[in-house]
């Protein structure tokens, strides 16, 4: 299951945009209002929860200077990517979408399409008012 959030505009150059987002805990002023749980585990790893769903353990997986930034599942349960792509627009303008991919049974990724859409695009529409 592949997924894309809206491509979001955002008054900041590539690099202030990567330097926030490689700091996981600054996801926690990205998640959405019915949070739960937020806590950084170590530097490239946290664990979050939203109401009515299992907690879910996100570390960093890979990243590209001012380029992309690479999350994925630490726990065996789910197996998914949620990459962060950054385009540069001018030099004080980036590009931001999330793209989410995931390796799951018809039955699963028909529960999850919904929940899973809605909470990528909350993050990318929060990125431009969390710095």
């Amino acid at each position: 299951m592949n997924l894309q959030s809206p491509k979001i505009t955002i008054p900041k150059s590539t690099s202030k945009v990567f330097d926030f987002l490689s700091n996981l805990k600054n996801f926690e002023k990205l998640m959405p209002e019915n949070i739960s749980k937020f806590e950084l585990l170590e530097k490239d790893k946290f664990i979050f929860a939203i109401s009515g769903m299992p907690e879910i353990v996100l570390e960093k997986k890979s990243e590209e200077a001012f380029n992309s930034i690479v999350l994925g599942s630490a726990a065996g349960k789910l197996d998914f990517t949620l990459e962060t792509v950054i385009t540069a627009l001018s030099q004080q303008r980036s590009q931001v979408q999330l793209n989410f991919s995931g390796n799951f049974n018809p039955m699963m990724a028909m529960m999850i399409k919904g929940p899973i859409t809605k909470f990528i695009e909350t993050l990318a529409t929060k990125i431009p008012d969390a710095f």
